[in-house]
């Protein structure tokens, strides 16, 4: 399914890269890590589990997004200058080419290690006797009384396919003859409860049987003196895409919107269908006509359906796969100096940063458990967009409650795929007397702000933590985030504005140290650059250091190439999507684009502005994205303290030296691996974990 050079041809003549074709290439930065043999079978296993599950969630809301386009004629130009149709047509192109090379990998590089590490993913056919009969027992016993045929014909209406289960499409016929009226479609839908695969062992292996293979094997006990002409197993995935329409209640029906919406992620329109090989063409012909789909939205495998069942294996307790943490945290470097055991004292003492998961998340839980539990303490507030399961978050808020302190939280129940966890837990800090909030209308709480309230003799002091990442404790472990915990009054009046603003009506003229979204982050963070561009104008210093998830705000690149063409050096480290062009000519010469990918989740955000030598840095929660910019509460804060300011530079200056995990952008988008020479590797997520205050000391980006 390759497309038109005329349409390649108008893709590479944009100034902008198709922020749906740049995530193809950040899903291929992902597959790379696959083909890493350096890394355990389990790791490698697991980066094939995640370029799976990031799969599903394309399909489901970037797909699906273009779908409401599609089914509303909507018109939609592409930054690749492309309109729906063409534009889906690419699209699905290209993502055909991608799950070619996940199960050509799947087949060369990892299914030969198997045997090597005690374990096989095996078929019926590849069991002895015995095993078959352990086999047959099992789906005698447990998988027939839970299975539930679905016929759809003439008597009976079509059945409600789950979204991303696996599904068996039987084609059967009654009598004799050959005539299609004959035939009848039926479905049996795999049960979500149910493990992926059955286990058993054989020596020194561990097997793992599909569960699907288990149910084809036996199928005809579903469908007795019936004749099967096909059986063929798939999984088709919904539009999950969508949106909140505004309701005058926000406390009831807000929240009852959510869980009616929540409900069209298992019955919205279908965007994609995986079948195995060798499929019957009669029951794809009904399909296609019953979905309105076509060629493009199937995708035929010859192998395991849905790669995220590789998660079964991977965390199965005969292996010892641990998180790829090589070496346990260090103490943040404002802690190394500081002797004392109280929490509050070491945080009125210095700035402290945090930079997960170097740095245990350990540091600001025990500060929010002392808070909920100091009968000083006279107020806690925050914003929560993820939680942990069984979250010491919630723990500490609850115990806070209790302790008769009064407790703020803006929950967002608008946390994509997390809605549900986030309402439970909002009604429980309800139910325990916390003043709970769901959000400002439209708009998605992102930010990640904590403030608490201490007497302390005859004054308050407040207490500031401000994150690039949730307040989840296992993520925290697995994602590289930095958030800053301070006493300092600047800090603490803009936080306050900011709570009095999402909680109340409250309309802060101005901020010292804070930029906000929606009002005014990206006028702000345009405006600081150009103050490089006129800065390299005069002949001044100039630079721009900009480190994020994705970059896809045209206002905000418009201004990156304006800041070339003035001669600002600019270097970027985006993880993901990248919608900016890099080294075209007379267009962004002297901007370079880095993605790092490898043992942690790059997920904290730093703007550095070089201003002729008195760097202005800011970090937050917010990635230079229209809908952070514009359908988001986001904030930035401004780094004030010095040493801190250089822990931030530090954090830069090490991504951009990595050369491990590090991939360079060339200008027609695609990525190009950094290769370090023998003995001169710099892996960034080693090195912060040897990270010192006299590293940091002289530090510099230009």
């Amino acid at each position: 399914m390759i497309y038109s050079d005329k349409v390649n041809a108008l893709i590479q003549s944009s100034n902008l890269i198709s922020r749906d074709l740049s995530w193809l290439q950040f899903n291929y930065r992902v597959l790379d890590q696959v083909n890493n043999k350096t890394r355990t079978i389990f790791e490698r296993l697991k980066f094939l589990a995640i370029t799976a599950s990031n799969l599903d969630e394309f399909f489901m809301i970037r797909v699906g997004s273009l779908y409401n386009y599609l089914d509303y004629n909507k018109q939609r130009v592409d930054y690749s200058g492309l309109r729906e149709g063409d534009f889906r047509i690419k699209l699905l192109s290209d993502v055909h080419e991608f799950v070619k090379e996940q199960y050509q990998v799947y087949a060369k590089e990892l299914l030969p290690q198997f045997s090597k590490n005690h374990f096989k993913i095996c078929g019926i056919k590849e069991l002895n006797t015995d095993e078959r009969k352990k086999a047959a027992q099992f789906f005698k016993k447990t998988l027939f009384p839970m299975l539930t045929p679905m016929v759809y014909d003439s008597y009976h209406t079509f059945p409600i396919l789950m979204n991303n289960l696996q599904i068996f499409s039987i084609v059967t016929r009654e009598g004799s003859g050959k005539s299609d009226d004959l035939k009848k479609l039926s479905f049996v839908q795999i049960p979500q409860n149910l493990p992926r695969f059955f286990e058993m062992e054989r020596d020194n292996e561990l097997l793992f049987i599909p569960i699907a293979e288990v149910i084809r094997e036996n199928i005809r006990k579903l469908f007795r003196n019936v004749e099967i002409l096909s059986c063929d197993l798939m999984r088709i995935t919904r539009n999950g895409d969508f949106t909140l329409e505004e309701s005058e209640d926000l406390e009831t029906d807000f929240i009852e919107e959510i869980k009616r919406k929540l409900k069209t992620r298992r019955t919205g329109r279908v965007v994609r269908v995986e079948v195995q090989t060798g499929y019957s063409k009669w029951m794809m012909k009904q399909l296609i006509k019953r979905w309105d789909i076509d060629e493009y939205n199937i995708f035929e495998v010859g192998g395991l359906i849905d790669l995220t069942c590789l998660w079964h294996v991977i965390k199965h307790k005969n292996f010892k796969y641990e998180v790829p943490t090589r070496r346990a945290s260090v103490p943040p470097l404002a802690l190394r100096e500081v002797d004392s055991d109280n929490i509050f004292q070491k945080i009125k003492k210095k700035d402290i940063v945090l930079h997960h998961p170097y740095n245990s998340p350990e540091h600001f839980l025990e500060f929010l458990e002392k808070a909920a539990e100091d009968p000083q303490v006279l107020a806690i507030k925050l914003t929560i967009y993820r939680l942990a399961k069984d979250s010491r978050v919630t723990s500490a808020l609850l115990k806070a409650a209790e302790n008769g302190k009064h407790v703020s939280a803006l929950f967002e129940l608008k946390a994509r795929f997390d809605e549900e966890n986030n309402i439970r837990e909002a009604q429980q800090l309800q139910k325990a007397g916390c003043f709970v909030i769901h959000g400002i209308g439209l708009l998605k709480t992102h930010t990640k702000i904590l403030l608490v309230v201490r007497k302390e003799g005859d004054k308050v002091t407040r207490y500031v933590h401000m994150s690039s990442g949730n307040y989840n404790e296992d993520t925290a472990r697995l994602y590289t985030d930095i958030s800053l915990m301070t006493t300092r009054n600047e800090y603490g009046q803009d936080v306050s504005e900011f709570f009095n603003a999402i909680t109340g009506h409250s309309k802060p003229s101005y901020y010292d140290v804070l930029l906000t979204a929606p009002d005014e982050m990206r006028d702000k963070l345009i405006e600081l650059i150009y103050h490089e561009t006129e800065n390299a104008r005069k002949g001044l210093q100039s630079g721009i250091v900009i480190k994020i998830n994705s970059l896809q705000d045209d206002k905000f690149i418009h201004a990156l190439y304006e800041a070339s063409n003035a001669g600002v050096p600019v270097k970027l480290i985006v993880r993901g999507i990248c919608c900016l062009r890099p080294g075209r000519a007379k267009l962004s010469e002297n901007i370079e684009v880095y993605s790092i990918v490898g043992d942690f989740l790059e997920h904290s955000r730093i703007f550095y502005y070089h201003n002729n030598g008195d760097p202005k840095v800011y970090c937050g929660s917010a990635d230079a994205m229209v809908r952070s910019f514009d359908r988001r509460v986001e904030s930035m804060f401004l780094f004030v303290d010095e040493q801190a300011k250089k822990e931030a530079i530090s954090i830069l200056d090490f991504n951009l030296k990595d050369n491990v995990n590090s991939y360079k952008m060339q200008e027609d988008g695609s990525y190009v691996k950094l290769k370090a020479k023998e003995g001169q590797e710099f892996n960034v997520h080693e090195e912060f974990f040897n990270l010192t205050n006299d590293m940091i000391e002289n530090i510099s980006l230009f």
